[in-house]
């Protein structure tokens, strides 16, 4: 089995709206702007270019150049944050939580989408620029989604505890978590540069932010990557007047409602707020609420009067945090941004968002859903092999797997559907002598019709099962590939830490993924490692 793909759509693991964004379903057009494909960048970049505030840029450098100092940079990074000062030049975008170590492995996937995505429309548009960005994000307050890792099937959890933004999380206690994980990567070569990653991203730094910003860089910054923490004073007073507008006339809940009644067919992502926006310090991110005439901190006893939070917003712009809705706008506000590359569960929240752009008449830029990737062994593909499956077979539920490959290869043929077919055609024959004869008799054989076949998916079930059981070796072999591909049943990428391939492959891995991935094709890659 040679490396491979398999279109998102035919996964089974997209939702049934993002099949019907990938597939350009035209009842959803009035939810997006332009769709991603490469010649659709060059409206973009018009659109973005005139309704960009280019004052902006300015202050988005030296926010930068702030976060970055005293860290080690590649001249490519460098050039990348000097050149976000000039009005041809354009980023594109994706964002993460901080999980402890990258956590799953589409982090590096989000990342190298952006990377490449860059590249191709450099090579499209050459009198442009495209800066690849990391947004992080370090405002988030539920650590409990963040705190842990999975290593070969073990779960290393940091046992801490986080009321605020957790970007502004202490690392301390960190160094007993890394002594246990130390222990398991062993000593190989590839194990003792993963031991000093984590030793100088999370015990050299004081935050998490930091930390993971640390990281990020250490593993791309060769290719150009920028990396953002928007928890910030200067970058917050930039966007207060879409906080001021939030506060007092909450245009975000009434658009996205709206919304939300188009959406009604599918599952909706993420429901808005009345207001949209967190108070918050480094141990509290509490909602902002309007009750009785008063913006209220929720679960505080916090309150301000409209004049009074007003001046707390233009005195301290950065007490204010955006939620899930507002954040997107926040984002391409401060950001001379073309394209958001995020998984399906992100895309899908941003389709909410349109109305409200262009109701505070902020340009909506494209989205792109991240590059998805099944990584594998040469001895796994090989298994594949000498097993008879394909891709196909092997993203297929394992039921449904179990189940074709028994009777494929059964020596028998235990597959009723001839014999149904059959009787299917001879009730035919009674169901017209009954309309000939007496109608009463209707009842009766399509009773005794439904019997009989009920009696043959009886038969058939039991023949299936007893072939499972002749053929349990080979099955057995089957599933036990299945669930090295697919861990607990379900996406590698969502469970895997990157280190686990790592260890194996060093820095090959990301070479190879920048290599093999692109960005603007729907599929789900296959790669052999």
């Amino acid at each position: 089995m040679p490396n491979d793909c398999i279109s998102y759509q035919k996964s089974g693991y997209f939702s049934p709206l993002m099949n019907d964004y990938l597939d350009q379903n035209p009842k959803l057009k009035s939810l997006y702007n332009q769709f991603p494909i490469i010649e659709n960048f060059e409206a973009q970049i018009t659109e973005k270019q005139a309704n960009f505030n280019h004052i902006h840029r300015a202050n988005l450098v030296s926010v930068l150049q702030k976060q970055y100092s005293g860290i080690e940079i590649s001249h490519l990074t460098e050039q990348n944050i000097e050149s976000l000062k000039v009005d041809n030049t354009f980023t594109i975008t994706t964002g993460h939580q901080l999980n402890l170590f990258s956590g799953p492995l589409y982090f590096l996937y989000k990342i190298i989408s952006t990377i490449n995505l860059s590249t191709e429309l450099k090579a499209k548009y050459p009198a442009y620029n495209f800066v690849p960005v990391y947004w992080m994000a370090t405002e988030d307050h539920d650590f409990e989604e963040i705190n842990y890792f999975n290593f070969k099937g073990k779960k290393f959890r940091w046992n801490a505890e986080s009321s605020g933004p957790v970007g502004r999380l202490s690392t301390e206690g960190l160094d007993d978590f890394f002594e246990i994980f130390a222990q398991e990567l062993g000593s190989s070569t590839h194990a003792e540069t993963l031991k000093k990653l984590f030793q100088e991203a999370y015990l050299n730094h004081d935050n998490l932010a930091d930390a993971t910003r640390y990281l990020a860089n250490a593993l791309f910054s060769a290719h150009g990557l920028v990396i953002i923490d928007a928890d910030d004073a200067d970058l917050k007073q930039n966007f207060a007047p879409y906080i001021k507008e939030e506060l007092l006339h909450q245009t975000a809940y009434k658009k996205v409602l709206e919304t939300i009644e188009k959406l009604n067919e599918y599952t909706i992502q993420v429901n808005p707020r009345e207001i949209n926006l967190f108070y918050i310090e480094d141990q509290l991110r509490e909602r902002i609420v309007f009750e009785n005439g008063k913006f209220k901190v929720n679960n505080t006893k916090m309150e301000f009067s409209e004049s009074e939070i007003l001046a707390l917003l233009e005195n301290h712009p950065e007490k204010f945090s955006p939620n899930v809705i507002m954040r997107p706008l926040y984002q391409e506000v401060i950001l001379p941004n073309l394209c958001y590359i995020g998984g399906g569960g992100e895309i899908a929240y941003w389709l909410e968002l349109k109305s409200f752009f262009d109701a505070v008449k902020v340009s909506f830029p494209i989205l792109l859903v991240r590059n998805s990737v099944l990584l594998a062994t040469e001895k796994q593909v090989k298994k594949a092999d000498k097993l008879d499956l394909n891709w196909n077979d092997l993203f297929s539920k394992q039921t449904n797997l179990i189940n074709s490959k028994a009777k494929v290869l059964s020596e028998i043929d235990i597959d009723l559907s001839m014999l149904k077919n059959q009787l299917h055609s001879q009730f035919s024959i009674l169901h017209e002598i009954t309309t000939k004869t007496d109608p009463s008799f209707a009842g009766a054989v399509k009773a005794q019709e439904m019997k009989q076949l009920k009696g043959l998916e009886n038969l058939e079930k039991r023949l299936l099962k007893a072939q499972k059981i002749k053929l349990k070796d080979t099955l057995t072999r089957i599933t036990d590939l299945q669930n090295e591909l697919f861990p607990n049943q379900g996406l590698q990428e969502r469970q895997a830490n990157f280190s686990e391939f790592y260890i194996e492959t060093g820095n090959n891995l990301i070479t190879k993924l920048i290599e093999c991935l692109e960005p603007l094709e729907q599929r789900f890659d296959v790669i052999t490692l």
